[in-house]
């Protein structure tokens, strides 16, 4: 059984993760500058989430073509964000999917620790 009882909880618990990079001044900067969006597709619950410099979308429509698609089930995603499952194991594994360039989502990955750092209080006030 999934980490997350429902898709909407699984919205509920990501979109508020995405909504702090958006707090933090130098992910929106760099983001603006790199044009970087991001669709992640999440499934076992489906969770859809759109980030880009301008907010998060949640559901199946993305306001415009990503520059990155991640994929990965919800479970991956929850072990990603906690810090117990590394990006680069992920992708070798294939339990994290990349469309879209490489470069991209290195130039990414550092951005996102103010996530990371969140991401336990998110999920725990949460219930998860």
């Amino acid at each position: 059984m999934s980490v997350f009882p429902s898709g909407e909880k699984a919205d509920a618990v990501f979109g508020r993760l995405f909504s702090v990079l958006l707090e933090d001044e130098q992910f929106v900067e760099k983001a603006r500058k790199e044009s970087l969006s991001v669709q992640l597709v999440h499934s076992r619950p489906d969770c859809r989430i759109f980030v880009s410099p301008d907010g998060v979308v949640l559901g199946d429509e993305a306001p415009f073509k990503p520059a990155i698609t991640l994929r990965m089930s919800c479970d991956t995603a929850h072990a990603l964000w906690l810090g117990r499952l590394p990006v680069p194991a992920a992708i070798a594994t294939g339990k994290l999917r990349i469309r879209g360039r490489i470069a991209k989502v290195l130039e990414l990955v550092p951005l996102l620790q103010p996530a990371f750092d969140r991401y336990p209080d998110i999920a725990a006030d949460a219930g998860i």
